[in-house]
């Protein structure tokens, strides 16, 4: 990506794309879920493996990372940070189908 964003926006979209296949993977398992309540189907394993998830010491710690950098963004002034921010994460949404 050849946009001029801050560091803390190269941070954000370089952890996010770390991210991509575990939030994937959140989004699926989420479907799963409400379709299997949906049919009065047991989801509770489907449960389980959402959980399972974020329990990854990496994965959380870069999760928190961008929970430390998501509310300097909002205030960001350089404007290219969020159009940047949101079309990566556009992007990543659609891969993931």
């Amino acid at each position: 990506m050849a946009l001029s964003v801050s560091p803390e926006a190269r941070e954000f979209i370089d952890l996010t794309s770390q991210l991509e296949s575990v939030q994937c993977a959140r989004r699926q398992l989420r479907r799963e879920i409400t379709l299997a309540e949906v049919e009065k189907k047991d989801a509770r394993e489907l449960r389980k493996r959402f959980t399972a998830l974020g329990r990854n010491p990496k994965t959380a710690r870069m999760e928190k990372r961008l929970a430390e950098l998501e509310p300097r963004l909002r205030k960001s002034a350089d404007p290219e940070d969020l159009p940047a921010i949101s079309r990566q994460q556009v992007e990543a949404f659609y891969r993931c189908e």
